[in-house]
């Protein structure tokens, strides 16, 4: 099974290096998982833990779309919700041998490499349907602070909003979504 060395920036100078198993590859999605992420922290919406140290996560990555999106759950796998990350759409390498071009995170080496930035902005869909747009005070600030300028902070707003209307118009998330579930990931991935 392919892996991916996922290098991910948030402005201004912040880079994380994601290891994940690609499950999955077309032409409009990449389908990869993240068995047991590594946290610090447990990320919360409200007073609610939408994911946690040991959680496993489903990616769908859409090549030339400012967005990517992940099933959420818990570290016992408990289904906690869908969440957009609104990003710079993805550049694809080929992969290498050190952490500059393609360590996985864990010495081995991975088959491919991914670059994007973060633009803060995100949009969760609880599994009750409820849909919100997280973090727009962090933009604000990154903008305030010139981590990212106000034509690619109106691009994002854009693109979370555009999500917001497609779902509420019942046009999101797409199917290949839908298609896929922790179980899925699981067996894929075995």
């Amino acid at each position: 099974m392919k892996r991916v060395a996922i290098h991910y920036l948030r402005p201004p100078d912040h880079q994380t290096i994601y290891d994940q198993l690609i499950l999955d590859e077309g032409a409009d999605v990449i389908v990869s998982f993240q068995p047991s992420t590594s946290l610090k922290g447990p990320v919360r919406v409200g007073d609610t833990t939408i994911l946690e140290d040991g959680s496993p996560v489903v990616w769908f990555t859409f090549p030339d779309r400012w967005h990517d999106i992940g099933l959420f759950h818990l570290a016992d796998g408990t289904f906690t919700g869908l969440y957009a990350n609104v990003l710079t759409p993805v550049q694809f390498e080929p992969g290498g041998t050190d952490r500059d071009t393609g360590d996985a995170g864990d010495g081995s080496t991975a088959d491919v490499i991914w670059r994007t930035t973060d633009l803060f902005l995100d949009v969760f869909r609880h599994p009750d349907g409820h849909v919100e747009v997280l973090d727009e005070k962090e933009l604000a600030a990154a903008v305030a602070t010139g981590a990212v300028d106000a034509v690619l902070a109106e691009r994002a707003r854009q693109e979370a909003a555009a999500l917001v209307r497609a779902e509420a118009a019942d046009h999101w998330p797409p199917e290949i979504v839908r298609e896929w579930d922790l179980e899925r990931a699981r067996a894929t991935a075995e």
